[in-house]
């Protein structure tokens, strides 16, 4: 095993599947059962999970709404997720934590640090809701806040794309994907991996981030055992 500790970012689109809007059951079990395989090898895992499927703060404010309660909305988005998510864990077998930077103690756990890495330690899957309780910041950040927390080895952004390209590869056909990229040359071509803040955050504390396409079977068990997938984002090395 090439990591014992990982972070998996989710965006909340990729629960929604195919459905223009919500949450598509199948592919929250299908998504479940494969974190299901690699807790069960041992790995501990740690997730952050978006809200856009439900509802998007930055989308909100720019229609009119007051961007810290569109956000504060977006937020309790992924608190519904996180839930759902956490049930299609235990009907997996196994057990899950939910832990929100906003309090909600009727349905979760606040979230305290080092109450989430004993979970962790004792093989259950912890996944954080509420993003990091402040408006303005994205998920991308709460993902990159909570791996230097709980001290994860590596990210996993899993998206619906194979990895970062040069350019658009739906708009061209010639895109080149990278197989390996610095966080500088992330941060300078704005190559939008996640946003400036997060990677800065996994710059300053070494924290590498694998994207890969979530919807390929296998992927987070593969990622997590240290196979080449997708693309590397790192401090030293950079290849197409």
């Amino acid at each position: 095993m090439t990591y014992k500790r990982v972070l998996l970012k989710l965006s909340g689109e990729a629960l929604m599947g195919d459905l223009g809007y919500g949450i598509d059951p199948k592919v929250v079990a299908d998504i479940a059962q494969e974190i299901a395989e690699v807790v069960s090898i041992g790995t501990q895992v740690a997730i952050v999970v978006g809200g856009g499927n439900i509802f998007r703060g930055v989308k909100a404010a720019s229609a009119g709404m007051d961007r810290a309660t569109a956000d504060y909305v977006g937020m309790i988005a992924t608190v519904m997720n996180a839930i759902t998510l956490q049930d299609a864990l235990e009907q997996a077998g196994i057990p899950t934590r939910v832990q929100t930077a906003i309090a909600m103690q009727e349905v979760a756990e606040p979230y305290i640090r080092r109450r989430a890495i004993r979970h962790l330690e004792k093989g259950r899957a912890v996944i954080f809701g509420a993003g990091s309780g402040n408006p303005f910041f994205t998920t991308d950040t709460t993902a990159a806040l909570r791996a230097a927390e709980i001290e994860a080895q590596v990210i996993f952004k899993a998206t619906k794309v194979d990895g970062v390209y040069d350019s658009d590869p739906k708009l061209n056909p010639e895109a080149k994907r990278y197989t390996s990229l610095t966080y500088d040359r992330v941060l300078t071509q704005d190559l939008r991996v996640m946003d400036g803040t997060a990677i800065a955050l996994c710059r300053e504390n070494n924290i590498p981030i694998v994207v890969f396409d979530l919807f390929v079977r296998g992927n987070i068990i593969r990622s997590v055992k240290g196979e080449a997938i997708g693309t590397l984002v790192g401090g030293s090395c950079e290849t197409k």
